[in-house]
């Protein structure tokens, strides 16, 4: 994610919490290889979906900024795809088939001229707004202009990057209205983008909500939110307290014939938010009247809760497993001594215990322990490597002998940086973990916790970046590029805002291949390269993979049609049946 991007840090809510409630960023979980839908033998009730019904929404975060411009979702995010159809989508299936970008609003996923600096979008037959009036190029066009203004940030930033004239443009409110030349709608059904680089990704950020249509005649700026016109199965028909309370009826000018990937089987949506989250997996495990047609969005079960699924084989039924695009680890400035030293940096990576950083983050069941950067799926290019060995719980041993070549045979005394927040991945719990292991090998760990926002403003600023901090991330869409380029590309280093490049790499090799990848339509091949990329930068110890999280969340006893892929790692509801 460049820069200000991110589904992590917007969306540590939606998928962490990320898991996206609707998106993000940038930026959520998937049901694994065991978990299909309730057809496959995973979560949800017995017996074929059926249309109708209410299904009841348990949040904690309110679904704020109801606006496609201002969006940050990951393959058009969760509630708000209900609303928002986009040139592609996610493909809606469990596992590994569902990191697959496929049509959408578009009869495919783009074409592209030769070195992908442009790309070419037609719109399907019969496609309708919610008062029946037809979507044309031109509103999708409109819908990414209105990103641009100020009133409407919030969204990605990658058309800012890389559509030409992006970088100065304003919006459709200032210069008279005037619109950006690099998105041409020469016909209502036909819309080509001009990009000002190669980017053979780009069907992926056609995903993103800023590719909604939006009619003019509708737009009413910043209150646009409280009725966006639906593209969707779905329509508002209530936004109480900036999202809190949203209740959605059926489109009923959506065509499922022009839909593949939405089933939409209830007649109605009901999202709750602003709730604690222990209440809402009570309620989800009670499954009391409405309740029972429940699910959550952005509510995981934490290890207390685990325990008592475990004993209960009923509700173990109900428990869907996820997998997101998602990293957490230990981040390292080599601007601060002593990790401008690179045997210091892999002495450190060698003391590390792994188990004892898992049992910090929740278990085995909420945490796999990582040695790569990227996650362990293959979309995102995932390559073995582990290019200093800690094996299960740290190999103090060999971290002393590096430390006495660094010239420390006396160990050394370092300050760890942590979040205060309890979210067991920046938190003092993991913190602690790592403290204790460094110990063994000499190295003593001081803690340093702050408060949430003042650790996350500490950590991405490129003038104060600690030397030694917990991080993690998360892509926005299942592809090695948003994982990588953000956190070692030297282009994008900033010095007057979040920098999420923190070790500062500058390196013109890493920074060509990163362009010689975005040139690639063939994402399979992309895919080789952006592990082999991560293997490589590796080599610089500039991180320490700690683990990638795992998302176990429940359902209501009468849901059915449990579908969680690995693009999301998240329930989909668009696929939810509580019939």
């Amino acid at each position: 994610m460049p820069r200000q991007s991110h589904i992590s840090r917007r969306v540590a809510a939606a998928a962490v919490s990320l898991v996206l409630a609707g998106g993000a960023a940038a930026c959520g979980p998937k049901d694994g290889a065991d978990g299909a839908g309730a057809a496959g033998g995973g979560p949800g009730a017995a017996g074929a979906p059926q249309k109708g019904g209410t299904l009841t929404v348990l949040n904690s975060e309110p679904q704020n900024d109801f606006d496609p411009a201002r969006l940050y979702t990951s393959g058009g995010g969760n509630v708000p795809s209900l609303v928002f159809r986009t040139l592609t989508t996610r493909n809606r299936e469990d596992g590994a088939a569902g990191t697959k970008v496929v049509p959408d609003l578009a009869t495919d996923t783009g074409r592209p001229n030769a070195d992908a600096t442009e790309w070419t979008y037609t719109l399907k037959d019969g496609l309708k707004y919610e008062d029946g009036s037809p979507i044309t190029t031109a509103d999708i066009k409109y819908g990414i202009e209105r990103s641009f203004a100020a009133e409407l940030s919030g969204g990605a930033p990658y058309l800012r990057d890389w559509l030409v004239g992006g970088e100065s443009y304003e919006g459709p409110y200032k210069n008279g209205g005037k619109g950006l030349d690099s998105i041409a709608v020469p016909d209502a059904r036909t819309i080509v983008f001009t990009l000002r680089k190669p980017e053979g990704e780009f069907p992926f950020v056609a995903t993103q909500t800023q590719f909604a249509p939006v009619p003019k005649a509708k737009d009413t700026g910043a209150k646009y939110e409280e009725h966006p016109v639906s593209s969707g199965p779905y329509k508002v028909v209530k936004n109480d307290n900036d999202g809190e309370h949203l209740a959605l009826e059926r489109n009923e000018h959506w065509d499922e014939k022009t839909d593949e990937e939405r089933k939409a089987y209830p007649d109605r949506i009901d999202v709750r938010s602003g709730l604690d989250s222990a209440v809402i997996n009570q309620r989800l495990t009670t499954s009391a009247g409405p309740d029972a047609a429940a699910i959550t969005t952005d509510t995981n079960l934490g290890p207390a809760e685990l325990a008592q699924v475990g004993d209960n084989k009923e509700l173990a039924g109900r428990v869907g497993t996820g997998h997101f695009g998602y990293v957490n680890y230990i981040a390292f400035n080599p601007k601060v001594a002593p990790f401008d030293n690179p045997k210091v940096r892999q002495a450190i990576s060698h003391a590390i215990n792994r188990t004892s950083v898992v049992n910090a983050a929740g278990g085995s069941a909420l945490a796999e322990p990582a040695t790569t950067f990227l996650p362990e799926r293959e979309a995102f290019g995932f390559t073995p490597y582990d290019h200093f060995p800690a094996g299960k719980t740290g190999d103090p041993a060999k971290a002393k002998e590096l430390l006495k070549e660094a010239g420390f045979p006396d160990g050394i005394t370092v300050t760890l940086t942590h979040s205060t927040a309890q979210n067991r991945q920046t938190s003092r719990e993991v913190a602690t973990a790592v403290q204790q292991a460094l110990a063994a090998a000499g190295i003593t760990v001081k803690l340093e916790g702050l408060e949430n926002n003042a650790f996350n403003e500490r950590r991405w600023d490129a003038a104060n970046t600690p030397g030694f901090f917990l991080s993690r991330w998360g892509a926005d869409w299942p592809s090695g590029g948003p994982f990588l380029a953000p956190i070692f590309d030297g282009r994008q280093i900033v010095t007057g805002g979040s920098n999420y490049n923190h070790a500062q790499l500058n390196d013109p090799a890493v920074n060509a291949e990163i362009d010689e990848i975005a040139k690639l339509t063939d994402l399979a091949a992309a895919g080789k390269r952006w592990g082999a990329l991560d293997k490589k930068i590796g080599e610089q110890a500039l991180t320490v993979p700690l683990f990638h999280p795992v998302y176990k969340r429940l359902v209501g006893k009468d849901v059915k049609n449990v579908v969680i892929s690995d693009w999301t790692g998240v329930l989909d509801i668009s696929q939810v049946a509580v019939k």
